[in-house]
């Protein structure tokens, strides 16, 4: 979420609180705030753990987010190389 594309941003958060309310939140009767709190923060991890996400090809999202820090990470290195044997070679 990037703050220029607002009405598509909306869309990703409307989708996840869509998720909560009808996943966690419509299905229990939450006698306090401690307990509601406590269940929505153990859904949080649940959906970003364990839950496929059929939008990110049925993984989750911390798989994604680790497979995208590695490609990064093999990225950075790469370019660091490079960058390396360029300024030897200009010199």
């Amino acid at each position: 979420m990037d703050g220029r594309g607002r009405c598509i941003d909306n869309i990703f958060t409307e989708r996840l609180w869509r998720s909560v309310k009808y996943e966690e939140v419509y299905l229990k009767s939450y006698r306090d705030i401690e307990k509601a709190w406590n269940n929505i923060t153990d859904y949080f991890q649940f959906y970003n753990e364990h839950r496929p996400h059929q939008s990110l090809n049925y993984q989750t999202p911390t798989e994604v987010y680790h497979q995208n820090k590695t490609s990064q990470t093999k990225l950075q290195t790469v370019n660091r190389r490079n960058t390396s044997i360029l300024s030897r070679s200009t010199v």
